[in-house]
């Protein structure tokens, strides 16, 4: 009897240039025992950064915020290397990175630091502090659409909060966490044997290893169908998680808009970086009276977009070749559903591009409509009103960001949007601020990054009361006599029975 033996797992992988296939190195499939070696070293290195004062902290990252500005070239190279986006477009995105590791670094203590709280009348005889302490060690999954900045947005803010870091990048775009944790070595000052700042590569078997590998938190960023997975692999161990599973966001055109800086965001938040944004906006609802006239300026700016392999193309190829496919069932469905192109069409994609593609009339259940399409094609949708514009945009199940072009009703109409972060006259500019909370609800996930809340994600609240002096009477004791609890009824009566 011949015995089959299965084929041996590749130790390594490769990182290609998705514009020309080029080999750009080779990197390890990491195994489980590799993770969870990774996590017991991250464990003394987290004892290590948390044993150091907030100052010294503080002034680690500085120091790597200084290495990435003076080296912001070379880290965008590699990212425009690794996903194919023009040079320019990953400077962008380095920026970003250098501004939200600046301000966790000087923000970090401020917010987190111990706070006195107030004790209310009944408790006047304690005092009570709140803190906010490291969890210890993080798990944080990247995405490959923008390989610095989305994972970073969770790698500074743990690290700014006392956490050693295990970063898994996507094993499109390895060399992009290789920099990022080469960067950060020397500047951190971590003891040989306690590395704060880790990487795992590897494919979704290393990511799932790292959910189960002892950490005490993980950042995921990525599907809603992978987020799933990572929840329930971290329900095992009660670990606590953050999702950021993209989205299917609108952008609102009422009927005073700033046309022409409407159909301007709208292009640029929906074809930039070939459409590959968690938070690119893919629905547009336009009021009727406007609609005609900005989907000419719409379509006039589209046309002039060029995908390319250089540096001088308006965006690069699609980053991961199978999504090509994606993008291509989405705007065939549209089409067959009574949708009609007024830029591109199913001849719009040609891996590994797609031209623009700009649809109309697209039935609101359409796949085209309710799923992330992760490519340059907008859908614009005609509405009666702004009020049926924010019930479509509110229609389906992801709420990650959105945007309002409005001048009388554009911080209403924000406020009304089911999604985590809304632009009212612009596009994306959440993202590109660094005290403001990023994160979804629905099949957008749950959890913040960035800001303070970002900050606080990778923390436990710590809280200690402490009695200043004893009372007469003892509340909380068995010898405190049988009309004190009336007594303390009566008194709240007089006290918090007032209706103001």
């Amino acid at each position: 009897m011949t015995q089959t033996i299965a084929p041996p797992v590749a130790s390594t992988f490769d990182s290609l240039d998705p514009r020309t296939g080029t080999v750009l190195g080779s990197y390890p499939v990491h195994t489980a025992d590799d993770v969870a070696a990774a996590v017991l070293r991250a464990r003394r290195g987290a004892q290590h950064w948390a044993g150091l004062t907030a100052g010294e902290r503080r002034s680690r990252l500085l120091s790597w915020r200084s290495v990435l500005a003076r080296r912001a070239d070379e880290l965008a190279a590699v990212i425009s290397s690794e996903t194919g986006k023009p040079l320019d477009d990953a400077r962008l995105e380095v920026t970003l990175v250098i501004d939200h590791v600046h301000w966790a670094a000087r923000n970090a203590e401020k917010v987190l630091g111990r706070t006195a709280v107030s004790v209310g009348l009944m408790m006047a005889n304690q005092r009570a502090t709140v803190e906010h302490k490291p969890v210890g060690v993080v798990g944080v999954i990247g995405p490959w659409n923008y390989p610095a900045f989305t994972p970073m947005g969770s790698v500074v803010y743990a690290l700014a909060a006392g956490n050693a870091v295990v970063l898994k990048p996507s094993e499109l775009t390895p060399g992009v966490g290789r920099w990022l944790v080469e960067s950060f070595a020397t500047p951190s000052g971590s003891p040989d044997g306690a590395p704060v700042l880790q990487l795992v590569t590897g494919f979704g078997e290393t990511g799932a290893a790292l959910c189960t590998a002892g950490v005490d938190k993980v950042a995921f960023t990525g599907s809603t169908r992978t987020a799933k997975r990572v929840m329930a692999a971290c329900a095992e161990t009660l670990t606590p998680v953050v999702l950021e599973c993209g989205g299917k966001d609108a952008m609102i055109v009422d009927a005073d808009a700033d046309l022409e800086a409407a159909a301007d965001a709208a292009v640029w938040g929906g074809m930039s970086n070939s459409g590959q944004t968690c938070i690119g906006m893919e629905r547009v609802y336009v009021v009727d009276a406007v609609h005609d006239r900005f989907v000419e300026l719409v379509a006039a700016k589209a046309r002039a977009l060029r995908p390319g392999p250089t540096d001088r193309a308006s965006y690069g190829p699609m980053t991961m070749a199978s999504q090509v496919d994606v993008v291509r069932s989405h705007v065939q469905a549209a089409l067959e559903g009574g949708g009609r192109a007024v830029v591109g069409g199913a001849e719009s994609v040609r891996a590994p591009y797609v031209d623009p593609v700009v649809l109309l009339d697209v039935p609101e259940d359409n796949l085209a409509v309710t799923e992330e399409t992760f490519g340059p094609v907008l859908v614009v949708n005609r509405v009666a009103d702004a009020d049926e514009a924010v019930e479509r945009a509110n229609g389906g199940t992801y709420g990650l960001g959105a945007s309002v072009f409005a001048k009388a009703r554009g911080d209403e109409l924000a406020g009304r949007l089911r999604v985590g972060m809304v632009a009212v006259n612009s596009v994306i500019s959440f993202a590109a601020i660094a005290e403001v909370p990023f994160g979804g609800v629905g099949d957008s996930g749950f959890g913040r990054i960035h800001g303070a809340d970002g900050l606080r994600e990778f923390t436990r609240t710590h809280s200690v009361v402490s009695q200043r002096f004893a009372l007469p009477v003892k509340l909380m004791s068995f010898d405190r006599g049988p009309r004190m609890a009336g007594q303390l009824v009566r008194a709240l009566r007089l006290t918090r029975g007032r209706r103001r």
